[in-house]
């Protein structure tokens, strides 16, 4: 890693220095530059870099006039382009160029991080081919986790399409990620468009692209995500918000293996990977009629499903941990731990955001904090308050142990019972509100309701 070169070109002082001394700290050779004149002096007086970021409009001229004189330099240079501006012919033109990755601003330390870390690997396997890369960022020592990542390593490298399904928070694009890093079109793009971001009349164009005049604002030719990806990976975030007309478009695309832009007359050929996520019962919105069901089988062909935080306690302390040194890294505090009571506190939280919230709360503490152990006083009032409420119904609790003793499971099981009875009564027996009230996933709860028999005690029993 020492003799890895970094050259970083940017007008805005702040972000210089900010990227300096992080990947100073991270042992590589930095070198920045205020324009394009002063990165050009570089070039020609020093020895070749293996990276460069490179800020899109300088004072004295565009980024992608230093990519050529860079490449020549050193034809394996990874480069990234940054900007202000973004957009999709922008994306493709910095592609075509030669560029590994095109992020816009406003960006967050760990963007500028995570692609370092993707194009030189700044991690400590630092010779490790990027068919490892996005599973350590996978976080978790439960069972449930491990077994994700062992089925990431065995589906990764199957065309089949993927769906991801899980709460909204529990990282389903990370895992769409890791499969993507980890299979064989590693090197090519991975495109994620969140289908609940983009206006429903703007999705189609977004996705297949249009053609000039095609409709009142089409200016130009566009290319769209498909296209883009080539012959990569394209992730359709929260594909249960998509309208019906185009789900039967984007059935044909995953039937005929092509798509025609908006206006176009042309067939496009699609070569990409599909992956889709969702936060919602799909199969429920099949039955009553949301979504269809034919692509619903076409999409779920290999099934992936990320647990709930709440359904894996035991890598809460991991994820505090790893939040907290990255939260160091990024914002220069040096927070050293948490107290054995606050972290019991925030293992027994419920977590209704998921990982998500997690890395939110660890961020804002971190930043008021600022250094030492986070101790209770630290933590958010919400955060004790369903604490106090947790503590005050075991306590509650009519706990007593007969004199010869009583059979623990039998015990667990009974109370589990009541309590999931009791969730079920007050909520009419509305699954959905039953689940929230005991922070659990709806599939766990649907499944323990199967499992042990309970129904509404006015259901007639078949005999």
């Amino acid at each position: 890693m020492q003799n890895q070169r970094i050259l970083i070109v940017d007008d805005e002082s702040s972000l210089r220095t900010s990227l300096f001394r992080v990947l100073d700290r991270k042992g590589f050779q930095v070198i920045t530059a205020n324009c394009k004149k002063e990165a050009e002096a570089f070039c020609l007086s020093q020895q070749a870099f293996d990276f460069a970021l490179i800020d899109l409009n300088l004072p004295d001229g565009n980024g992608f006039d230093l990519v050529e004189r860079l490449k020549i330099q050193n034809p394996k240079i990874k480069i990234v382009i940054i900007t202000g501006c973004g957009s999709i012919d922008m994306a493709v033109k910095a592609t075509k160029a030669g560029v590994q990755d095109f992020l816009t601003k406003p960006f967050d330390m760990e963007k500028i991080l995570l692609a370092v870390d993707q194009n030189l690997s700044l991690t400590s396997n630092l010779q490790k081919k990027q068919t490892g890369y996005g599973l350590d960022a996978i976080i978790g020592s439960s069972i449930q986790i491990q077994n994700i990542i062992k089925f990431i390593k065995t589906v990764a490298d199957s065309d089949s399409t993927i769906l991801v399904s899980g709460e909204s928070g529990t990282g389903k694009e990370l895992v769409a990620k890791a499969i993507h890093y980890n299979s064989n079109r590693s090197q090519q793009p991975f495109v994620p468009v969140n289908c609940g971001a983009i206006p429903r009349e703007l999705l189609e164009s977004e996705l297949f692209g249009h053609v000039k005049g095609a409709f009142t604002g089409a200016i130009a030719n566009r290319m769209g995500r498909f296209e883009l990806a080539g012959e990569g990976t394209i992730f359709l975030d929260e594909i249960g918000d998509m309208n019906p007309s185009l789900q039967v478009k984007l059935l044909r695309v995953l039937q005929e293996k092509s798509f025609e832009p908006v206006g176009a007359t042309k067939t496009v050929v699609a070569k990409a990977r599909v992956i889709s996520a969702t936060n919602i019962d799909l199969e429920a919105a099949v039955e009553r009629g949301q979504f269809r069901e034919d692509l619903f089988y076409r999409l779920n062909i290999i099934p992936i499903h990320v647990p709930s935080l709440r359904e894996r306690p035991s890598d809460i302390p991991l994820l505090i941990q790893h939040c907290i040194e990255k939260f160091n890294r990024t914002k220069g505090k040096n927070i050293t731990g948490v107290s054995s009571e606050a972290l019991q506190i925030l293992t027994n939280y419920g977590w209704p955001g998921n990982v998500r919230e997690l890395e939110n709360l660890v961020e804002r503490v971190t930043i008021l904090k600022g250094q030492g152990i986070i101790e209770i006083p630290d933590l958010p009032q919400r955060y004790l308050k369903v604490h106090s409420e947790n503590t005050e119904i075991v306590e509650n609790e009519n706990l007593n142990i007969p004199e010869k003793g009583m059979d623990f499971n039998t015990a667990v099981d009974s109370y589990e019972n009541s309590l999931i009875m009791g969730a079920l009564e007050k909520t009419g027996w509305n699954r959905n509100q039953a689940a929230i009230l005991l922070r659990l996933n709806r599939t766990t709860l649907v499944e323990k309701i199967k499992k042990k028999g309970l129904r509404p005690p006015d259901e007639d029993i078949e005999i």
